[in-house]
C-alpha cells in the first residue's frame, strides 16, 4: 500500500524535521510519563516472560547484581504488583519512606536501589487483591513518584502475559529495551514468543532472550541432563532474528542462594550458574 499523505503532503515515516510536526495529524501521540525530577535514569530495561514460573525475577535480580558488580549505579522496579519477590531475593524486608517530594527506594545491601509493593505493604505477605487500573496506576507511581536519584541501568521485573500492565509500561515508560526470559519446554516458548511480538509492535528494541532452566545439574555428581527439553530459546532466537543471551542452568545453589537473600553470582561466584551471568 502506498503511504498514507496529510493535508500538509507529510507521511507518518517523515516528521523528523518537519516544520509542521508539532501539529502534523500523522504525529503518534506520546504517552510517555516523565519520570520523578529526583531521578536521572540512563536505561530502562524491562525483564519480561510470557508466563510465570520460568524465572524472571531471578534472571532480574541476578542481572542487577552482575551490574553493580560493574561499577554500574542500578535499581530495580518491581512491577510484579500481585506476585513480588525482588525484595525477598534481597533479604529486604524494611518498608519504604516518603517525604513531600516522593518516596524514597529501599537500598539493598549492595546498593541496588529497590521498589516494590512488599516495601508499601503493612504484611508482606498479605495478598494483593487489586484490580487492573489500580495495578497500572501503582506501576506508574514506582516511575512517577519514586525518587531513584542518579541511575545508570534501572531494570524492570514485568509481570507475565501481554496484558494492561505490560502495554502501559511499553508506551509510558521509556523502555531501552527488553530482555525475553523463557524456559525451555513448547508451553513456555509459545507464551514467550507472544511477549516477544507484542514488544515489537509497540517498538520496544528485544535486546534478546534468556533461556532459564536449560539443564539440571545434579548436586551430586554434577551430571547435566535437559529435563525440560533442548535449543528450545535458540530456535525461537533464530526464527525472530534477536539474540541467545544464554542457557542458565536448574542449579540447587540458585535455589538456596535466593532463599538467603542473595543474588546467584554473589551467593555462589564459581557456580556455573553465575559463570553464565557474567557472559550474558
Amino acid at each position: 500500500m502506498p503511504e498514507q499523505q496529510n493535508t500538509n503532503g507529510c507521511t507518518e515515516e517523515s516528521c523528523a524535521g518537519c516544520a509542521h510536526a508539532d501539529s502534523c495529524s500523522s504525529k503518534k501521540e506520546d504517552f510517555r510519563e516523565p519520570e520523578n525530577k529526583y531521578s536521572s535514569i540512563k536505561k530502562v530495561i524491562g525483564v519480561v516472560s510470557g508466563k510465570g514460573g520460568v524465572g524472571k525475577s531471578l534472571v532480574t535480580a541476578s542481572l542487577a547484581r552482575m551490574m553493580r558488580e560493574k561499577g554500574y549505579t542500578v535499581g530495580i522496579l518491581d512491577a510484579d504488583i500481585t506476585g513480588p519477590s525482588i525484595p525477598k531475593m534481597y533479604g529486604i524486608h524494611e518498608k519504604a519512606r516518603g517525604t513531600e517530594e516522593g518516596i524514597l527506594p529501599c537500598i539493598a545491601k549492595d546498593e541496588t536501589r529497590i521498589m516494590s509493593v512488599n516495601l508499601l505493604l503493612e504484611d508482606e505477605s498479605a495478598p494483593v487483591i487489586w484490580r487492573g487500573p489500580i495495578i497500572a496506576g501503582v506501576v506508574k507511581q514506582f516511575w512517577t513518584d519514586v525518587m531513584w536519584g542518579d541511575i545508570d541501568y534501572l531494570f524492570v521485573d514485568m509481570p507475565p502475559g501481554t496484558g494492561d500492565i505490560q502495554l502501559s509500561l511499553s508506551q509510558e515508560v521509556p523502555l531501552t529495551g527488553a530482555i525475553v526470559v523463557t524456559t525451555p519446554q513448547d508451553i513456555a516458548l509459545m507464551d514467550a514468543k507472544k511477549g516477544l511480538v507484542m514488544f515489537e509492535k509497540v517498538n520496544v528494541p528485544i535486546l534478546g532472550i534468556i533461556e532459564n532452566m536449560a539443564t539440571h545439574i545434579c548436586s551430586k555428581c554434577g551430571h547435566e541432563e535437559h529435563i525440560f527439553g533442548e535449543g528450545g530459546a535458540k530456535k525461537m532466537a533464530e526464527q525472530y532474528g534477536v539474540k541467545l543471551l544464554g542457557e542458565i542452568p536448574l542449579d540447587i545453589n540458585i535455589r538456596l542462594s535466593m532463599d538467603k537473600g542473595e543474588p546467584i553470582v554473589e551467593a555462589a561466584p564459581d557456580s556455573k550458574g553465575a559463570q553464565v551471568y557474567k557472559e550474558i
